[in-house]
């Protein structure tokens, strides 16, 4: 039903001061678009119950999806606030002749939704819940909104980024909008150049929308409140799955067993460092557990144009149903300390 792995380090911590969300100190949301919806139980429970005594700054690190995620979390009542994420969402629907104005359009809408009437607020100035939105600045063709020169700076980022990870930071930075206070300390040996924004009323919008503008789906964001001037992009781009070392105790709900460090080794066998997971504590669902949803796989951006929309949302929200049950299996796993049943993340890295 449900995997859970861990680097050494973390599972030492683990056996000394048992499974508890006080050893954490940060929590990590990837990239992936409505892959999610299978952590939407997780998510409610983490934040609902959890989570919900947290003292401790618990540092909210995510890139696209998973910084609309976080977004939620940051709020005064994260689970009404995941809610709504996964009803606007799931009950998107485009026309026939959809393109990247229209997507944005709807994202825009979906933001306003999310946010509610005092979200933005909450989230900038919650004191234990540190939100941190992943986006890729970008340079030279991929800052282009013609089609056919940012699909050719697109192909050179594949090219570059199937001969070293690293040869990224010639096209992006990383960008990391951040809460106020935040203390998070990310170390990136590919050295993509790392900038840090304060969020604001002014930018936390958009800084949020950019983090998940998927190239030649979405229109990028220009010139962000309070950051530099240029064009911004889907933070998955650089951390699709993440490939970096956070300081502390991190805890990564995923949808997949299978870790890609950024969008261009979705197709790649290039697995991510070990190092980088050896504190890190992941959770996903179980290989059985995905045969037993509809069509034997969690839910993905295909979904929009290989099914009806009608027959689309009784899929998701079979799916949404259905991830109580992870919630159920991490809730025993946490009451009954079943530390035993813990892998070892070694399997998964390299």
């Amino acid at each position: 039903m449900l995997d859970i792995y861990a680097g050494d380090t973390a599972l030492k911590i683990i056996k000394e001061k048992g499974f508890n969300q006080a050893i954490f100190n940060n929590f990590l949301g990837a990239s992936g678009g409505p892959k999610w919806f299978v952590l939407y139980g997780l998510d409610k429970y983490m934040f609902g119950e959890f989570f919900k005594q947290r003292q401790q700054p618990l540092n909210l690190v995510g890139s696209s999806a998973g910084a609309f995620r976080m977004a939620c979390f940051a709020q005064k009542d994260p689970v009404s606030a995941i809610e709504r994420l996964a009803k606007n969402y799931s009950e998107t629907i485009y026309t026939d002749k959809v393109n990247t104005h229209e997507i944005t359009t709807k994202a825009r809408a979906l933001l306003n939704f999310l946010f509610d009437k005092n979200g933005a607020n909450e989230i900038i100035n919650n004191p234990i819940f540190r939100a941190h939105f992943i986006v890729a600045k970008c340079h030279g063709l991929v800052a282009s909104e013609n089609q056919l020169l940012l699909s050719l700076g697109l192909l050179m980022s594949f090219l570059r980024n199937s001969v070293d990870r690293g040869l990224l930071k010639n096209q992006y930075q990383r960008h990391i909008f951040q809460h106020h206070s935040s203390q998070l300390q990310l170390h990136d040996p590919d050295q993509i150049d790392t900038t840090r924004t304060t969020l604001t009323e002014a930018n936390i919008k958009e800084a949020l929308l950019a983090s998940g503008a998927i190239p030649l789906v979405m229109q990028g964001i220009k010139d962000i409140a309070g950051s530099q001037s240029g064009m911004f992009r889907d933070g998955g781009i650089i951390d699709y799955h993440f490939d970096i070392e956070l300081d502390g105790l991190t805890l990564y709900p995923h949808f997949s067993s299978a870790l890609k460090a950024g969008w261009f080794d979705k197709k790649l066998s290039r697995k991510v460092k070990a190092k980088h997971y050896d504190k890190t504590v992941l959770i996903c669902p179980s290989q059985q557990f995905i045969n037993s949803l509809p069509y034997q796989k969690i839910p993905d951006r295909s979904d929009f144009t290989q099914l009806q929309p009608l027959q689309r949302l009784r899929y998701w929200q079979q799916v949404f149903a259905d991830s109580e049950q992870l919630a159920d299996a991490f809730r025993t796993f946490n009451q009954q300390q079943n530390i035993s049943s813990i892998k070892n993340i070694s399997q998964l890295v390299t």
